[in-house]
């Protein structure tokens, strides 16, 4: 069948697509890579006709959106996002975003079960010959959203990469408008490490493996682990990830990467979303050695815990001496999101030998102190990310502390351990002062 006929009859200017959006409606922007553009200029057109127009995103990879530009006194549209990226986390200090918690794993469900949708706005590649718009690399919980809602608006981008997998391609009969666009899909450089990153990663390398199934989070240290795999004698390693990123690029096309030990979609690089630069997009663009499948399987702790050894790497932004690990706030400031930390903690922890650590530098300059990452409890009103019962490899360039097991005292000593030099008198004695400490721990 040609396709063709209903595509033009279906295809507007996007300042028409957006008149699908009434006042107090919910819209959904997209994800990551694939936030709109041209249709975001366009609903921004529209603020004198529309109040309450709830608008929701994660981690809008794309900069700040217009419709926040044309309305920063939020009295026509209402930015949310499920994750912060680093212009929606500039939004939140202003007060022009707020985020929503989840789970990453169960957003899909929210879609399906809790959440209202009115109209979606999406980027997808051009249609394919049977009448499919591919949802690039973002293919997350993009599915569930086109389920819920009452309007879909596609934004055709010939630059976004076709994915393959699962739930990651809309048929043209789903679709109520389509608007044609052309530019960059949006670029996250990889972040640069510094010396303690490296001296962190080389810590968390030697306890990898051949065969070993990887996940990396986002961050100068899972990229320097990514680097450093890359120029290791690793081999036979196998990818199972929330985000796939520039430094799983070049492991794959050294031979590090072969899947070949997984014991579940053997020989396949699994992922959720790829956010990087041109060299990802490129490289996963109609790849059939790699498949992009819903945020529900992916981040699934018991899909995770049918992989043998399975190691999870993530950064965080501190951990109290009971082991509450946060990922995302300072206080009550949001800096990014829970994302998928939990998930793949919880599923390394199933896997047959499997490892999970929550990496941070020791300390942090603020206001020109140096300040420990370890801290005797979270600063009031910080998230606990990662529960302390679930938390297991605590890592910074002082060595591992595993949690796994361990009494409060022996938290406290093991996270001691691994606190920059300078703070660890000062963490025992809050350790006592706190009920978690004992005469016969190591000083």
């Amino acid at each position: 069948m040609d396709y063709t006929e209903i595509y033009k009859r279906k295809l507007v200017a996007p300042a028409e697509a957006v008149k699908a959006v009434k006042s107090g409606d919910w819209v959904e922007y997209g994800s990551f890579s694939g936030c709109v553009v041209v249709l975001d200029k366009a609903l921004a057109g529209r603020k004198d006709e529309l109040r309450n127009v709830k608008i929701r995103s994660t981690a809008r990879a794309a900069g700040m959106p217009e419709v926040v530009k044309a309305d920063p006194a939020g009295e026509h549209f209402i930015y949310n996002s499920w994750h912060f990226s680093a212009s929606e986390r500039k939004l939140s200090d202003q007060g022009l975003c707020s985020y929503m918690p989840m789970v990453y794993r169960e957003l899909p469900d929210y879609y399906r079960r809790f959440v209202d949708v009115d109209v979606v706005m999406i980027p997808a590649a051009p249609m394919d010959k049977y009448g499919y718009f591919n949802f690039g690399p973002q293919v997350s919980h993009t599915m569930a959203m086109c389920e819920a809602a009452r309007t879909i608006i596609l934004e055709v981008n010939p630059n976004m990469p076709r994915c393959l997998g699962l739930e990651e391609s809309i048929h043209i009969s789903k679709v109520d408008h389509i608007v044609e666009a052309d530019y960059p899909i949006a670029e996250i450089p990889l972040a640069r490490p510094n010396n303690v990153d490296k001296k962190i990663a080389s810590l968390i390398i030697e306890q990898l493996a051949d065969g070993c199934c990887l996940q990396l989070g986002i961050g100068g240290m899972p990229n320097a682990v990514g680097g450093m795999i890359a120029a290791s004698g690793l081999n036979d390693l196998g990818i199972h990830t929330e985000m796939f990123v520039d430094s799983m690029v070049d492991m794959v096309e050294k031979g590090q990467v072969t899947g070949a030990r997984k014991n579940i979609d053997k020989y396949k690089t699994v992922a959720t979303i790829a956010l990087g630069t041109k060299k990802t997009y490129d490289f996963i663009n109609e790849n059939p050695a790699c498949i992009f499948y819903p945020v529900n399987y992916t981040n699934d702790p018991h899909v995770i815990g049918q992989l043998d050894n399975f190691v999870s790497i993530n950064n965080c932004i501190d951990v109290d001496l009971f082991g509450q690990v946060n990922s995302e706030s300072d206080g009550l400031r949001q800096i990014s999101g829970t994302g998928g930390s939990i998930c793949f903690v919880e599923g390394a922890f199933r896997s047959k030998g499997g490892k999970s650590f929550m990496c941070m530098t020791s300390t942090y300059n603020s206001g020109g102190r140096m300040l420990s990452r370890i801290r005797p409890a979270l600063e009031p009103c910080s998230v606990v990310s990662v529960h302390r019962g679930l938390a297991s490899s605590i890592v910074t360039e002082y060595g591992i502390a595993n949690l796994k097991g361990k009494a409060l005292w022996q938290r406290a000593e093991s996270l001691i351990s691994i606190a920059h030099p300078d703070f660890r008198e000062e963490l025992v004695r809050h350790a006592g002062k706190m009920g978690i400490w004992r005469k016969s721990n190591k000083r």
